[in-house]
């Protein structure tokens, strides 16, 4: 016993039960012990957990069984938390495996060919016959896969933990396991002492409590108790040579044969043995898996996340169905060819460039013939991490012209939240610009580095043009359509970033329908200030220009800047985020002659990420004059969803009646229901289309994204019903049948008298005079939330764009309190607030800035600013400090 560890109690039990008493999380009626012959006849001893004998007991038949695995070096303690939810009807036996937990200890090692026929020997005494369903973790993951192909005909599902098959060729032995491999230290830290046993506890994060700790090691108590635990590491491949090398070989190779068995894999990334270059493995080897994955879980998954046994069950037990979309228009993702001497794209940043379609089409052609020359390959990922422009277009479509998977984490997300994107999805190529080598070795992203320098691509392109390759490695743009084509990841507004898997002809379908919806047909000319939609300009015939901006942030982009873009491609649509568009307003006072006469050409402006304010359209017109002002509304998993020109809205429907933001009607082939939110302020499974009705917003659409990334669970719980999307926006219809937004739902606040929507509270105290911008949020236990409302007050020093002007002696106090890091407002503003809200407001508060996303620069960021406020009404100085008045303000920020 290490010096320190927690000890679990040890009393005596019934005769049939090896368990010791104080085991916390089980049940001691599981516990029975099983006569069974091992694989070479000798009959064993073996301690399952089995919730059988309580189901017969009770008089509930058994429907189903579900048949629990362990690994090395713990026992059937694993699964405690899955008997324990295990649905009616459901009998989960737990067994612990020879020479492990409180199971009969052999004179001999296993191999693992042993341990597959032990298993099978153990099911037939306990009268397993089917249908079975298998979950497994570390070890068990082979063994019980051993099983499962042995035994199809009994098999309904497969579920895997934190396991492995194979390692992965190129990848080293995990560092700890290699270690512990040596000789001398398998003896000392996995026998002699139970170093091995509570160093697989100690990974969990959170850390287990001393109890549960101890109850893993409780078997584990003396070196003789221990032998197995040696044993089995002893047993991992590591050669050819090794005994049991043919065996996993065997099982890993014989995978397709379970490719009509539904199979779940739940994983923690953090884990520093089965890493995530493990589960790609399994994941080549079942394509069909569902996959959820916790980033910050290590190696006993369902320990560091205990919500991932109902997350189990749920999938065990859900009906399958599906659900297929109406045909939809579908662009060919490839270079439009049309007019090959007109101009594809042209850069304005840094050195400037220019190519024609012509060039750009058989750039590609060489490019993808270059890679392929690298190994990059049919349905691997490849992630780009290479500028907007000509370079990555290129890339891209050479990816596509391969038929891989393109992984597009732009660096709008932050360079923490971009690593961890790129980590998480896992790419079997990273192709990038030098710099961000760096990025990717501090990240630790797999795959191959191909790096992208300006003398690479010409390399790669004039390697690609002598290197051969079969025809049917270079697919067509309509080949392959139901095949993932992209990965591309939520913007983080409100949690961690999700990847979002599209197949090839969803792109299409996306592309199409923004031509239809924009008129967006060969001969027109954009500005893409919002890079991702730079991508699709090439495919549907439209030049293209990237404006002299940074592009990870959208604020950047002056007015200057969007006339040189419009200029030089004579451009008739422009597309840019709120925060562009507030700043293009802003610094308007800079614009030439000739620059103002430029921006008399756009037909069209897009802007998209956030809500528009209707003044800053207004103020924009003034400057593109001939330009109407389109807002689709959509998310990354559905763009566009519905559209609408703001300044075109009928009088006589005013805001404050509706309340939120118009987003217009839905699109054609797009349809939008609300799920009516209860009192609590949850959103319920029924789906209404009634005007005027408060809910979370869900669409569908044949362009609806395939799934989240390695988030079954997400996923599960998006989807509901079966082929609709939740896209965690709240807002109604209105008797037109148009949608109004009215915040997101995480975002609504949960007061005693029911939810209460951010938007329409908002829009309300920004007529205040005096007050520039608004935040509404909730303090407080869900259900008796108060509503706090946070100001941004007009005029404060520093702000140089353009505002209302309110009473000078109310700024001019303001600004004075801002300086001082007093976050109160003057009585007469607050007094307003609370007066044209509309519902009681508990508390104003002051701010000289409000935070955003990083991505576009205009989603507030109302959890952060909630926990704030109720650091802020409880005392913390922290929260007083956090975001007092500077002259140097972040600029990530709102004001």
């Amino acid at each position: 016993m290490t010096a320190g560890a927690p000890q679990a109690a040890e009393s005596p039990l019934p005769a049939e039960s090896p368990l010791p008493a104080g085991l916390p999380g089980v049940d001691r009626t599981w516990s029975r012990t099983v006569l069974a012959a091992d694989a070479d006849g000798i009959e064993r001893r073996w301690h399952v957990l089995d919730n059988g004998p309580a189901l017969a007991a009770s008089g509930v038949p058994v429907e189903q069984t579900l048949l629990c695995v362990h690994g090395n070096p713990t026992w059937s303690y694993l699964w405690r938390r899955v008997l324990e939810a295990a649905p009616p009807g459901w009998r989960v036996v737990a067994v612990d495996q020879l020479g492990m937990g409180y199971s009969e200890r052999t004179e001999a090692p296993r191999t693992l060919a042993q341990r597959v026929e032990d298993l099978g020997r153990l099911t037939e005494a306990l009268g397993i016959d089917g249908p079975v369903a298998t979950l497994a973790h570390d070890w068990g993951g082979p063994i019980s896969l051993g099983w499962a192909l042995a035994h199809r005909e009994q098999l309904t599902h497969v579920v895997l933990t934190n396991t492995a098959v194979h390692q992965p060729k190129g990848s080293p032995l995990p560092a700890a396991i290699a270690a512990v491999r040596t000789p001398p230290l398998l003896d000392l830290v996995c026998r002699q002492t139970p170093g091995f046993v509570w160093a697989t506890t100690a990974t969990c994060r959170p850390a287990l409590p001393a109890p549960v700790r101890a109850a893993f090691a409780a078997p584990y108590r003396s070196r003789d108790r221990r032998v197995a635990v040696g044993d089995f590491v002893a047993d991992i491949p590591t050669s050819a040579t090794h005994p049991s090398h043919p065996t996993l070989t065997a099982i890993a190779e014989s995978l397709g044969g379970l490719a009509e068995v539904p199979v779940l894999m739940v994983w923690g990334l953090a884990d520093p043995v089965f890493s995530g270059r493990y589960l790609t493995d399994l994941q080549r080897r079942l394509p069909h898996a569902d996959v959820h994955t916790y980033p910050r879980a290590s190696h006993l998954v369902l320990e560091d996340r205990p919500e991932g046994v109902a997350l189990i069950w749920d999938w065990l037990t859900r009906p399958r169905t599906t659900v297929t979309s109406a045909p939809a228009p579908t662009v060919p993702i490839r270079i439009d060819t049309s007019s090959p001497e007109a101009t594809a794209i042209v850069e304005l940043t840094g050195a400037g460039g220019h190519i024609t379609f012509g060039a750009l089409a058989e750039r590609v052609e060489g490019l993808a013939r270059g890679l392929h020359l690298r190994g990059v390959r049919r349905g691997q990922r490849v992630a780009l991490l290479v500028r907007p422009g000509v370079d990555l277009t290129t890339v891209l479509y050479a990816v596509w012209r391969l038929g891989a998977v393109a992984v597009v984490a732009d660096a709008g997300l932050g360079r923490r939240r971009l690593a961890a994107a790129l980590r998480g999805a896992a790419p079997d190529h990273v192709i990038g610009f030098p710099a961000a080598r760096a990025l990717v070795v501090a990240a630790n992203v797999p795959g191959q580095w191909i790096r992208l320098g300006p003398e690479d691509v010409t390399t790669l392109i004039a390697d690609g043009c002598g290197h051969t390759v079969d025809p049917a490695e270079l697919i067509s743009a309509t080949a392959d359509l139901d095949h993932d084509g992209a990965v591309l990841f939520t913007s983080g507004a409100t949690g961690p970033p999700k990847g979002v898997v599209y197949t090839r002809r969803q792109v299409g379908t996306q592309v199409g329908l923004l031509r239809d919806t924009f008129g967006l047909h060969p001969g027109e000319r954009f500005v893409a200030a919002f890079a991702p939609f730079a991508l699709y300009g090439p495919a549907l015939g439209l030049g293209s220009a990237v404006p002299d901006m940074d592009v990870t942030a959208p604020d950047t982009l002056t007015a200057s800047a969007l006339a040189d873009a419009v200029e030089a491609v004579e451009a008739t649509v422009v597309f840019a985020s709120p925060a562009a568009l507030e700043n293009v307003v802003a610094t308007a006072g800079d614009l030439s002659a000739h620059q103002l006469e430029a921006l008399q050409g756009p037909r069209l402006v897009l802007s998209a990420g956030a809500p528009v304010p209707l003044a800053l359209l207004r103020r924009l017109q003034e400057l593109l004059p001939a330009a109407a002002t389109h807002t689709p509304y959509g998310m990354t998993e559905a763009l566009p969803v519905a559209t609408l020109d703001p300044t075109t809205l009928d009088p006589a429907d005013p805001v404050d009646r509706e309340g939120g933001v118009c987003v217009g009607a839905p699109l054609p082939g797009v349809t939008v229901r609300v799920a009516p939110l209860s009192p609590d302020g949850g959103a319920g499974d029924e789906l209404s289309s009634a005007a005027g009705q408060f809910g979370e917003i869900v669409v569908r659409a044949p362009h609806v994204k395939d799934r989240y990334d390695r988030l079954w669970g997400t996923q599960r719980a998006s989807e509901r019903p079966s082929g609709w999307h939740r896209t965690g926006d709240v807002g109604h219809l209105d008797a037109r049948g148009r949608l109004w937004v009215e915040g997101r739902l995480s975002h609504v606040v949960r007061t005693a008298q029911g939810p209460v929507a951010p938007y329409p509270v908002e829009q309300l105290i920004e007529s205040v005079p005096g007050v520039r911008r608004a935040a509404v949020v909730g303090v407080g236990p869900v259900g008796t939330q108060q509503v706090v409302a946070v100001v941004v007050p007009e005029g404060l020093a520093g702000h140089s764009g353009p505002g209302r002007s309110g009473p000078g002696r109310l700024l001019e106090a303001v600004t004075q309190r801002v300086r001082q890091g007093d976050t109160s407002v003057p009585p007469e503003i607050a007094q307003q607030v609370r007066e044209v809200a509309g519902v009681p407001v508990a508390a104003v508060l002051r701010r000289d800035w409000l935070p955003v996303d990083i991505r576009h620069a205009a989603k507030v960021d109302r959890t952060e600013m909630a926990r704030w406020a109720t650091g802020l009404l409880h005392g913390s100085r922290a929260a007083r400090e956090q975001f007092r008045y500077h002259p140097k303000a972040p600029s990530r920020r709102s004001r």
